[in-house]
């Protein structure tokens, strides 16, 4: 099956005006890169495509963190927010999704299980077990079908998406081993996959993040993009990264396996905007072009749209890496809608639908930013809000949870999952210290 490419699409904060934004009160251009000592609750964000620097305007930095325990340390929220310690003593705590009964199952990745938790009384734990071990890096968990009675738990590991019998109260998979429901491709570099299905039931979308950093070495598939996407579908190879750096498309039982976008290096968050039914990416993008390159980005997918990944970056900025490869591509790269600072590593995303904030806050996105590696100023470490009017975001992000920094070279904390509990509150784990968070207005 042919997948085509979309022509230049235009973001939707070109087309819809920021009312009530203070153009004083929104860090734009250069100073909205910043690094993490900038950081703080209502620190809003603009950068544009217009924004990005030259490749190599600076050198390509590696400053990994070093983990110190949280000892006394607290994340910070803005005023009228609060935020408490959930749970603690969890082991690589990643994906978090809440059951329609508002257990949360929370992805333990390195250990390979799913862990259910039951709030009591107050918000707090009562109730912590495994429901399913011996998982192979799971990440992504969803229920199926859609709705308040859910007769399956679908977990994505690294090279599969399985799935077990599921009755609402499960504390336990009643099963004593998964169903294979789709095989995923495996290999090097990015591990995460997630997963959502679509409003009607009808689809079930998984991220793939791509082999390399930027294809290096692999030139361009024989036969154009085109032909790529079509191979990819049938499960033919290019090279290592055949069906990577993409969303598969499958039905609820793992057949009709198509693309539905490609040219995103590593989607390691996936949400359905309510508003809209539309899938959601929150993207890492590649490293190794200078401290303020490439923008990570979260953004609406479009099917059959294609991001630029490897030959272009945020719309038709092209990656000297691959110079003069593929110039048919240029104008057929969809630009994303909301670009973050780069280097951020931008996790987990869900959309708010809850009644516990403030309304302004409902239809708004949030992510967790897992914090820089390949940035000299460290960035990211927090986890922001990604504004929206009528359904269509601004541009603008705004810092909504810091504090996980404790100096140039160490941190305490670092947000992966996010979910919103059954009660409206937010929910965030962090990986660096096994710990869950708890946001309440």
């Amino acid at each position: 099956m042919t997948i085509g490419v979309s022509h230049m699409m235009v973001p939707a904060w070109l087309l819809v005006a920021c009312a009530g934004a203070q153009a004083e009160s929104v860090l734009q251009g250069q100073d909205a890169y910043g690094s993490w000592q900038a950081d703080k609750p209502g620190v809003v964000r603009l950068i544009r495509p217009d924004d990005l620097p030259k490749p190599g305007a600076s050198p390509s930095v590696s400053n990994p963190t070093r983990v110190m325990a949280r000892g006394e340390a607290m994340p910070q929220v803005a005023p009228g927010f609060k935020i408490e310690l959930l749970a603690d003593g969890l082991s690589d705590a990643r994906v978090l999704r809440v059951a329609p009964n508002g257990d949360i199952f929370v992805a333990e990745t390195g250990p390979g299980r799913i862990r259910v938790l039951r709030l009591g009384d107050g918000g707090k734990v009562a109730t912590n077990e495994v429901f399913a071990s011996g998982l192979n890096r799971p990440f992504g968990v969803a229920f199926f079908p859609n709705g308040d009675n859910p007769q399956w738990v679908y977990v994505a590991n690294t090279g599969s998406v399985v799935r077990f019998p599921y009755r609402i109260g499960d504390l336990k998979a009643s099963a004593k081993a998964a169903t294979v429901v789709a095989s995923l491709p495996v290999g090097s570099a990015h591990t995460t996959r997630d997963i959502v299905f679509t409003p009607d039931g009808k689809r079930m979308l998984v991220s793939v993040g791509s082999a390399s950093n930027v294809a290096e070495g692999m030139g361009s598939p024989p036969g154009g993009l085109e032909a790529w996407s079509r191979t990819q579908a049938l499960g033919a190879s290019w090279g290592y990264e055949a069906e990577r750096a993409a969303v598969l498309s499958f039905d609820p039982q793992g057949k009709d396996r198509k693309l539905y976008a490609t040219g995103i290096r590593n989607c390691v968050g996936l949400a359905i905007q309510p508003q809209t039914g539309l899938p959601w990416c929150s993207t890492n993008e590649r490293d190794g072009l200078g401290d303020d390159l490439v923008p990570d980005y979260v953004t609406s997918v479009k099917e059959g749209g294609f991001y630029g990944w490897p030959w272009f970056y945020i719309g038709n900025n092209e990656d000297p890496r691959h110079a003069g490869a593929r110039p048919d591509l240029k104008d057929k790269v969809t630009v994303p809608d909301v670009l973050v600072q780069p280097h951020s590593a931008s996790l987990g995303m869900t959309f708010y639908q809850g009644t516990q904030f403030p309304s302004e806050y409902r239809g708004d996105a949030f992510a967790a930013e897992h914090g820089s590696w390949n940035r000299s100023k460290r960035t990211g470490y927090k986890v922001i809000r990604i504004k929206m009017k009528d359904g269509k975001p601004t541009g603008e992000y705004e810092d909504f949870v810091t504090g996980f920094v404790v100096n140039d070279t160490q941190v305490w904390g670092r947000p992966v999952g996010i979910a919103v509990a059954k009660d409206g509150a937010l929910l965030v784990s962090e990986d660096a210290g096994g710990t869950i968070w708890r946001v309440t207005h």
